[in-house]
């Protein structure tokens, strides 16, 4: 009987000697996965889309051509324009209201006085007109961009892809004064031509000359898509990326959803969705010891009084965001019908949100940073494209769900980030808090003056921070 159990314990024995290691190389291919799964970086999906009108074609590629754009106009258009002007109803203000009820009326009339009499629109078409602009098809929807590049290039210096991207209720526009600024830096004078730009500065979909989304969804990181499709259309691996208003939101998914592809991300304004008793807590310390949380004396001159500065103008600020993120297209269908309540409703943010003080300025301080002429060529370009309405939409589509349970606050910024504050920002981020979403921070700027609409407002500074951003990535 121990003859004839003998062969059987060989084999168990051998059995054995194969499945051990098998066992064990197993359990460390697992121990190994999980030992990198939890070092991977998370990123947003990249997926895909489709935008157009209809349903999506099941057969035929997409047309990629990138085609040359021309903005134009017609006697038609301004003859329309006019007589609507000519025709407009205005209230009576409130005696001694400046900008605090909303536009003041009388200055209004003037502006509107201006825009009948003296506003050349033919003439700001050739001002528009003077850097390339294309259209591409992606996803089904016309996309709108400028694409410039530099005249002159020092001989070994590499010239750096930027994509700028906008907010509301601003347009492509907004970068006409820094693009030769980044283009040509030497020429004017901010550095020597060590770093130097092709700038392309694209159009939300919805927004100016790009075309609006026909279907229901369409929010930022389906704008993020876009954009790195654009990119990649255009022939760039790597780029850097600049944004403000909801173009740092975008550039920040475009971050989030293929960082391999961004070399650095520079953000004028930065949103956190995530809410924590840490900075509740870090809220009510700071105002008392702020170096214990973290804050540098500017972050606290910037913040407090933290109710006034944060909850109380937020509110007062905010009315126009609840009903775009609820009804856009009730109140839309008036703005979409009368330039003089167009106006009215742009450059009021134009206002106050360069500078909180010019609430108090019969004439909303409008022309003390921004010439008529510049404000109401970014007004022209809603009133032409009737994109007030697609525009306004995209508050209800990206913010008709809690921001922080969205998957771009629950996914990490690992790209090198370079964060301008502006001290009439509407609202001020700290680096210790932004810390929690942006890993990489290499620059973070106080900057001297300036508010919401940084590149419009503040070109050579916004420039200068910007390059300065950049040339610490290239030195990593």
């Amino acid at each position: 009987q121990t003859i004839l159990c003998f062969p059987r314990s060989l084999e168990y024995s051998q059995k054995n000697a194969v499945l051990i290691p098998v066992a064990a190389l197993g359990i460390g291919g697992i121990l190994v996965y999980w030992m990198r799964s939890r070092h991977k970086i998370k990123t947003i999906e990249m997926g895909d889309g489709w935008w157009g009108s209809g349903e999506r074609p099941l057969k035929g590629k997409e047309d990629e051509s990138i085609r040359p754009f021309k903005i134009e106009t017609s006697d038609k258009e301004i003859e329309d324009l006019h007589r609507r002007l000519e025709q407009a109803r205005y209230a009576q203000p409130l005696e001694g209201a400046a900008f605090d009820y909303g536009f003041n009326s009388n200055y209004l009339q003037k502006v509107v006085a201006y825009w009948r009499n003296q506003f050349d629109w033919r003439k700001q078409v050739e001002v528009l007109n003077k850097y390339p602009h294309f259209h591409t098809t992606i996803e089904g929807i016309d996309i709108h961009f400028i694409h410039v590049k530099p005249s002159y290039v020092p001989h070994g210096r590499a010239v750096q892809p930027l994509l700028m991207v906008h907010g509301w209720p601003g347009s492509f526009y907004e970068f006409y004064k820094i693009i030769p600024l980044l283009t040509e830096p030497a020429r004017h004078g901010l550095n020597e031509g060590d770093v130097v730009f092709e700038v392309i500065c694209p159009s939300i979909p919805g927004y100016g000359f790009s075309e609006a989304p026909h279907q229901k969804g369409f929010d930022t990181t389906a704008t993020a898509r876009i954009f790195h499709k654009l990119m990649n259309r255009l022939g760039f691996k790597e780029y850097y990326l600049q944004g403000g208003d909801w173009g740092s939101r975008i550039t920040t998914n475009m971050a989030q959803m293929l960082p391999q592809s961004v070399k650095g991300l520079h953000l004028n304004i930065v949103f956190l969705g995530s809410r924590s008793l840490r900075k509740v807590l870090s809220v009510m310390i700071g105002a008392y010891i702020p170096w214990l949380v973290g804050f540098t004396r500017e972050d606290a001159r910037l913040m407090y009084p933290f109710i006034q500065k944060n909850i109380y103008s937020v509110l007062q600020e905010s009315g126009y965001l609840h009903i775009q993120a609820t009804k856009p297209d009730t109140a839309g269908c008036g703005l979409n019908d009368s330039p003089v309540g167009l106006a009215a409703y742009i450059l009021e943010k134009f206002s106050t949100w360069t500078d909180k003080s010019f609430l108090h300025k019969g004439d909303g301080g409008l022309e003390s940073k921004y010439t008529l002429d510049e404000l109401l060529t970014n007004v022209m370009i809603y009133w032409v494209t009737a994109s007030i309405v697609s525009s306004m939409r995209y508050y209800k589509e990206n913010l008709s769900k809690d921001p922080g349970l969205s998957i771009d606050a629950r996914v990490g910024v690992h790209v090198p980030t370079g964060i301008a504050a502006f001290p009439q920002e509407i609202l001020h981020t700290p680096r210790v808090w932004a810390k929690d979403m942006f890993s990489n921070i290499v620059t973070y700027s106080y900057m001297p003056r300036g508010g919401h609409f940084a590149a419009f407002e503040e070109p050579r500074l916004l420039a200068e921070d910007i390059i300065h951003f950049v040339r610490k990535v290239e030195k990593l």
